[in-house]
């Protein structure tokens, strides 16, 4: 039950993000607003606060990470930590950003996270390793925290204005 436990925990950052957006935006009849209140739950709790959770973890459990994940443990490990760190900083700054900025956020996020989901499937299928925190949850955070962000960030830029250009402005 351990196993399964730890495998899954990395879902809490998809899930509790995914129903507060829905619980806040149910009654909410403007599609602006609704996505909206979609882009700042995920960035705040899935990039946010999930990525400094795993900053957390990495410096304040580093042997505990570093069995989770199947590894023994290196200075990697505090690495890690801070490029969760730069993500959860991103995820935070993508609460109050534009449209084009969250497409930003979430290109970079991915580019982390989309490597790091690779390294866990080449792990997995290369070296056999099926820690908790090598499969499971951790592939589906992985590839949907940044997939998200860009998804919501795409479709948000139709609301965006359209920049009139500099001669229009000036007549």
């Amino acid at each position: 039950m351990n196993y399964y436990a730890q495998s899954a925990f990395p879902l809490v950052w998809v899930v509790v993000p995914a129903a507060g957006a829905f619980l806040r935006a149910r009654h909410v009849t403007s599609p602006r607003e609704r996505l909206e209140i979609w882009q700042r739950w995920w960035a705040i709790g899935a990039f946010g606060c999930g990525s400094l959770w795993m900053t957390v973890a990495f410096l304040a459990f580093p042997d505990v990470m570093a069995t989770a994940i199947g590894f023994e443990r290196t200075p990697f490990l505090f690495e890690i930590a801070f490029a969760n760190l730069a993500l959860a900083v991103l995820g935070f700054r993508a609460a109050s950003a534009s449209a084009r900025e969250r497409l930003t956020i979430g290109i970079a996020g991915g580019m982390f996270l989309w490597g790091a989901a690779i390294g866990h499937v080449y792990q997995w299928f290369a070296n056999g390793d099926h820690a908790p925190g090598n499969t499971g949850g951790v592939l589906v955070t992985d590839v949907l925290l940044p997939a998200v962000m860009i998804i919501l960030a795409v479709r948000s830029r139709r609301f965006a204005p359209v920049p009139r250009p500099a001669a229009e402005i000036a007549a």
